[in-house]
Parts: structure tokens; C-alpha cells; sequence
């Protein structure tokens, strides 16, 4: 039973399928109608004489078989990726795409001015921005540069940090002039904060000012970051933010300053076998010497 014998566009949806469970899901995911991905994978089934997929009535799951290909399905996939990176790395030309990622709070807020003077520099780089706040993969070109406020992780990426935003708690206008300005830790408790759903961020934060804080103490909650910050902008209680993107609004407040909440750190991230590719290196450089002028530490 030997996949190198299998035509890969029908081991890449065996990928899709195996990685989010529904042919309906996979089908979005390669840009195909679901009949058709569920033929391939009748196909590849056929071609290897075995099931790989236990069908329930909410989707599909690998069977024991399945579970064994997926690994060398995986392989392929990843030497596929490595050498697609290393001839899109031996390009000279100027010309051509360029995609980046970045969180979508800094997609909205910072990025459409910085990406105006890239284009205005370099016209003939297509610059393509894919905001989300999820990690897409530089290794399967799913972006080739990446704007993180975390540290990356994964081998074979080059990564600079280039600085910090500073962070604040805030509130709107409105709501303080109804509930009032907390002086310290203990008129927290008559306030309503915003926070997020999922991310445990906030509630550790909060945690290390000494105040107990779990999901239920946020009455409104929202893990999309640009949404969030219009939550707060809304008046629905007090919140974290980056300093600078408060700056843009005259009626939000600073809450208890004094607080000293840890900087977000801005990391510019790209794969080490595209990061000497002229039209690559000219934007990462470009948006790494706008980014360090926004941050502020």
C-alpha cells in the first residue's frame, strides 16, 4: 500500500477531510463543491482497497488505517510545502505577490496607512492582507510574512521583535460619568468589565493586580480583538487596550493608570527560505522600520 502511487490532489483532501471532519468543511476549505470531494475520497479509498474514514452523523473520523496514512499524507505535505518555499526563495524579481497576516485589531488600525507607502515605493509588489487572529502557516504559504504579538515557535522561520505596545485598562466617557472613576483595587467590584470568552488572557492579568476574576465576570465577552475594542468603545464596561490605538478616540479614558500591565510584544515573522526573495525582504524590511516607529517599548 504505497500513497506515492496516489495522485496527491486526492491526498490533499484526504488531508482536509481528515483534519475538519466534514466533507462540507473540506470543500471549503480546497475551494470545491462537497459532491465532488466526497468522489475523491470514494477515489482514494478505491485506489488503496481499504476504508480510512468512519462515517457518523455528524461527520467523519479517521479509522485506524486512516489514522496510520495521515502521518505519511502529512509528509508529503510538508516536503510539498519545503519545496514550493525554496523555489518561490530563488525568485529576483520584483514583480509578483506578497501576503501578509496580521491580527485584525492591528489589520484595521495600523496596517492600511503603512501598506499605502509600501505601494507607493514599490508598485509593482501585489501586497495581499489576510487579517486574523488565528496563526496561519508560513511554512504551507499560507502567508509569507507574519505579524505576531507573541513570540513564534515554528523551525525554519526568521523572526525579529521589533518592540512592545504599551497597555492600559479603559473606559468610555459615558459609562464612567454614570458608574464613576475606580480610585483602587476595591472599587473594581462595582464595575463591569469586558473581556474574553475563550482567551484566559484577561482573567490572568487581572488576577496578578490581586483581583479574583473568572468568565462570569464579564458580563459581555468577545475573543474577535477588534470587536472587543469596540465593546468597550460602545460603553459597556472598562477594558484592556494598546495605548497608542486609544489615542484615536478623545472619549475613552484611561482607568487606574497605575497599573502596570505587561507590553504586547510585536513580532515580525517570515520563512527563512523566503526571506531573500527581493519583493519579501523589501516589504518585511518596510513593515518592520513603520511597525518599530508605532510601538513604545
Amino acid at each position: 500500500m504505497d500513497m506515492r502511487n496516489l495522485d496527491w490532489s486526492l491526498v490533499q483532501v484526504f488531508l482536509a477531510v481528515a483534519e475538519t471532519g466534514s466533507l462540507s468543511a473540506a470543500a471549503r476549505k480546497t475551494g470545491q463543491s462537497q459532491p465532488t470531494v466526497g468522489r475523491q475520497i470514494k477515489a482514494i479509498e478505491a485506489a488503496l482497497g481499504l476504508p480510512l474514514f468512519i462515517r457518523q452523523t455528524r461527520g467523519l473520523v479517521l479509522n485506524e488505517t486512516g489514522a496510520r496514512l495521515l502521518i505519511h499524507a502529512q509528509n508529503m505535505q510538508n516536503a510539498a510545502a519545503q519545496i514550493t518555499l525554496e523555489a518561490a526563495g530563488q525568485s529576483i524579481s520584483l514583480e509578483g505577490e506578497v501576503r501578509i497576516t496580521a491580527p485584525v485589531l492591528i489589520s484595521h488600525h495600523y496596517l492600511p496607512e503603512i501598506l499605502a507607502a509600501i505601494h507607493a515605493a514599490e508598485p509593482n509588489i501585489e501586497l495581499v492582507l489576510l487579517p486574523n487572529d488565528a496563526t496561519e502557516n508560513l511554512l504551507f504559504r499560507e502567508a509569507d510574512i507574519a505579524i505576531r504579538l507573541y513570540r513564534p515557535t515554528q523551525k525554519d522561520i526568521i523572526a525579529k521583535k521589533l518592540g512592545a505596545f504599551s497597555m492600559g485598562l479603559f473606559a468610555h466617557r459615558d459609562y464612567l460619568e454614570k458608574r464613576g472613576m475606580p480610585d483602587n483595587l476595591s472599587d473594581f467590584a462595582d464595575h463591569d468589565f469586558v473581556g474574553f470568552d475563550q482567551n484566559p488572557l484577561i482573567i490572568d492579568g487581572m488576577k496578578n493586580f490581586g483581583i479574583q476574576a473568572d468568565q462570569k465576570t464579564f458580563k459581555i465577552r468577545c475573543d474577535q480583538q477588534a470587536i472587543f475594542w469596540e465593546l468597550v468603545r460602545a460603553g459597556c464596561g472598562i477594558g484592556p487596550s494598546q495605548t497608542r490605538l486609544t489615542l484615536q478616540d478623545p472619549d475613552i479614558i484611561q482607568v487606574f493608570p497605575q497599573a502596570k500591565i505587561t507590553p504586547l510584544p510585536v513580532w515580525l515573522a517570515a520563512p527563512n527560505a523566503l526571506r531573500n526573495t527581493p519583493r519579501i525582504r523589501i516589504v518585511y524590511d518596510m513593515l518592520a522600520n513603520a511597525l518599530q516607529k508605532l510601538t513604545d517599548a
